[in-house]
Parts: C-alpha cells; sequence; structure tokens
C-alpha cells in the first residue's frame, strides 16, 4: 500500500502533471478524486494545520461559486470557510499531497518535488511542454 495520498481533480492540468511526478519517483500513489469523495470535516481541518496555511489560502477561486457566495467578504471564519469548502467541494485546492516527508498544496506541480520520498527515476515533461525533470532525474 502506498505512503503517498493525492487529493486529485482529473479535470486539473496542476493535478496530473503532480501525479505524474509521484508516478516519476517509481510510486502509485492512493488517489482521492475529491470531488467524488470529498473529505470530512475533521480530514480538511487536519490538512489544513499541517500545511500550515490560512484557510483562505486553500479556498479555489477560479471556475467555482466563490464570487457568488461573497467569500472574499471577511465576515467568514475559518469554520464558516471550511463548511462551504464541505458543501462545494470545488472550492478545495489542488491537488494537496499526503507523504510521509510533509503534506503540501501543490501549485505548482514541482512542490511535490520537496516532499517525495524517492527520487525521480527519469524525465518528466509538464503537459505544457514545460521540461522540470532531466533523463538522470534532475530538476531542470
Amino acid at each position: 500500500m502506498s505512503t503517498i495520498t493525492v487529493y486529485h481533480n482529473p479535470d486539473c492540468g496542476t493535478s496530473r502533471n503532480t501525479l505524474g511526478l509521484i508516478r516519476n519517483s517509481g510510486e502509485e500513489p492512493r488517489i482521492i478524486e475529491y470531488l467524488k469523495t470529498p473529505p470530512d470535516r475533521a480530514t480538511l481541518e487536519r490538512l489544513i494545520a499541517v500545511m500550515g496555511m490560512p484557510v483562505r489560502e486553500l479556498l479555489r477561486i477560479k471556475g467555482t461559486p466563490y464570487q457568488e457566495l461573497g467569500l472574499a467578504d471577511p465576515k467568514w471564519s475559518d469554520d464558516d470557510l471550511i463548511g462551504f469548502m464541505l458543501q462545494h467541494p470545488i472550492l478545495i485546492n489542488r491537488p494537496i499531497v499526503v507523504t510521509p516527508l510533509g503534506t503540501r498544496l501543490c501549485r505548482p506541480s514541482e512542490v511535490v518535488l520537496e516532499i517525495l520520498p524517492r527520487p525521480q527515476q527519469g524525465a518528466f515533461t509538464k503537459e505544457d511542454g514545460e521540461v522540470v525533470i532531466d533523463a538522470e532525474g534532475r530538476r531542470v
């Protein structure tokens, strides 16, 4: 069983690139398609805590009901914002990756390299054509 979990959206290029970098390290992660299987409140709160980030920084704005819900208003508490993310999982920014070395919001996708237990096994090019890992498995 993998020691890596990725909260993944297969429609997101950053999420797909992150998954590709994990696989390029020789790992097959546990994939949670969080739009189909959203985390519960305790899990989401734990992820936010271990990432050490403010709740607002995990909110996704683009392509979400962020504006229509008025989430930019400072009146919303962290608890309220988490509630909105649970009601509308698309508001949770992605991908979130959990490994034995840490938990990160992997935006950009290369952030995952900081927490992968194993080195890259070969070249990796992102979907947009950007080469990020050379043939020897080194970051470009």
